[in-house]
């Protein structure tokens, strides 16, 4: 497919500099430019790319200025992230879509599928198990008993639903992820650990993507919830009865203990960690390593363990460089302290 700067300029909304009629292919960095590629420009810090890229069309934001004439056609847009964003959907979903049901997978016959769909190599598909239009499973995906799949929802290799979970439409769940495992819920004893049936499901709402090798637990009662337009990237676990608010991402290596509240909105870096039983708010944003003990209100901005208000950490961490100094300094007024303590009762003595 090729397409030329004015047809995408329409597209989005933008503005040409340069030749309208530049055609482009493909998608590239712009470090990395080529001929016939598209690339965009959003981080000042790569601005000096735009002057000796070979790409033929190069996304820049509205208010952005250069020292210097540029070889490639520009397309002025108000966010030329959100753009590129854009565009790269349009052109995913111009690919076409495979179909049909391979011949190696397995099918109970309960199982309802929809229209359109592709079921690849090896896919197992248990009983009462509803999946809607248009989906796609890449080879060895599992889907448990009564479980149900929405529309235009793609799982890719490896990827297990268990039996009675949810997931809705428009979802993406990459390889290896896991949903509706049991929770970690065992009952100590006087010889070991009882385990705790998970008698509960997994709800994923419309528009969810969740990584590879992410694990979403079942609840122990109920449904743990993963709500629309959320989030997950790789190696993420979600604990048993959590209930992760609608457009929340979070980062790899992120850890929700269970029967957690987690707000809308919120964005979470890599490897935070949440303890169990807490609520934290509405656009709540967490610094990578946060560890939070606590619940916390909608709209805090944290980082640390326990997590404070970012200025504040960095005054800490700041503090923390000098630590080595300041304690060779207590100990030197210490000397001083016992000289003069040792002074005093001597004249003491004296009189």
């Amino acid at each position: 497919m090729e397409f030329t700067a004015q047809q995408i300029a329409d597209l989005i909304q933008g503005k040409v500099e340069g030749d309208a009629n530049a055609t482009v292919n493909t998608f590239a960095k712009i470090e990395e430019g080529k001929k016939g590629a598209i690339s965009f420009l959003a981080n000042i810090k790569y601005l000096h790319h735009i002057y000796d890229t070979e790409s033929s069309v190069v996304l820049v934001d509205d208010a952005m200025t250069f020292d210097k004439p540029v070889k490639p056609t520009l397309i002025r847009v108000k966010n030329s992230y959100e753009a590129v964003a854009k565009l790269m959907q349009m052109y995913e979903s111009m690919k076409p879509r495979r179909k049909g049901i391979d011949s190696t997978a397995y099918i109970h016959p309960t199982a309802k599928i929809g229209e359109d769909c592709y079921i690849g190599p090896f896919v197992a598909i248990g009983p009462n198990v509803v999946i809607g239009d248009r989906c796609v499973f890449h080879p060895h995906v599992t889907i448990g008993q009564n479980a149900t799949i929405g529309e235009n929802t793609e799982i890719y290799s490896n990827a297990v639903v268990y039996h009675d979970c949810k997931v809705g439409n428009n979802c993406v769940l990459h390889a290896g992820c896991v949903i509706g495992a049991d929770g970690f819920g065992f009952a100590p004893t006087e010889h070991g650990y009882d385990k705790i049936p998970q008698l509960g499901i997994v709800t994923i709402e419309d528009n969810v993507e969740i990584g590879a090798n992410t694990c979403v637990d079942r609840s122990t009662m109920g449904s743990t919830y993963v709500r629309k337009g959320v989030k997950l990237d790789n190696l993420v676990q979600i604990a048993h009865n959590t209930d992760i608010g609608e457009n929340t991402v979070m980062s790899s290596q992120v850890g929700i203990a269970g029967s957690t509240k987690v707000g809308k909105w919120c964005m979470f870096g890599g490897q935070v960690g949440i303890a169990g039983h807490i609520t934290i708010g509405d656009k709540v944003s967490l610094g990578a390593q946060s560890g939070v003990p606590g619940s916390i209100k909608d709209g805090e901005s944290l980082i640390g363990t326990p997590p404070v208000p970012l200025r504040k950490f960095f005054q800490i961490a700041a503090i923390e460089k000098r630590l080595p100094d300041l304690y060779h300094q207590i100990g030197e007024m210490q000397k001083t302290i016992d000289l003069l303590q040792e002074e005093i009762k001597q004249l003491k003595n004296q009189n």
